[in-house]
């Protein structure tokens, strides 16, 4: 059975993977339809991508400590090391 409209429900349960841009082509298609065709889950999208975008730039204000990046990048060359050993 294939689904050509997603209700409401559908739209909200997805809505952060669409912002995360982590679903597969067919659902985004499909949010974006109704997106497109209904004002409130349009408005609760807005929304939310307004709310991600301030964080993202109050985020980037931020000055990372030199030995939290220096952590960081020694944990993605060897993501098996810990520090609890």
């Amino acid at each position: 059975m294939t689904i050509d409209r997603y209700t409401c429900a559908e739209v909200f349960a997805r809505l952060d993977d669409y912002l995360d841009r982590e679903l597969d082509p067919a659902e985004v298609e499909l949010v974006r339809q109704h997106l497109e065709t209904c004002e409130k889950c349009s408005s609760e999208y807005r929304f939310e991508a307004g709310v991600r975008e301030n964080l993202k730039t109050k985020l980037r204000r931020i000055e990372v400590p030199a030995s939290l990046t220096a952590q960081v990048r020694a944990a993605l060359a060897d993501p098996g090391a810990t520090d609890s050993e």
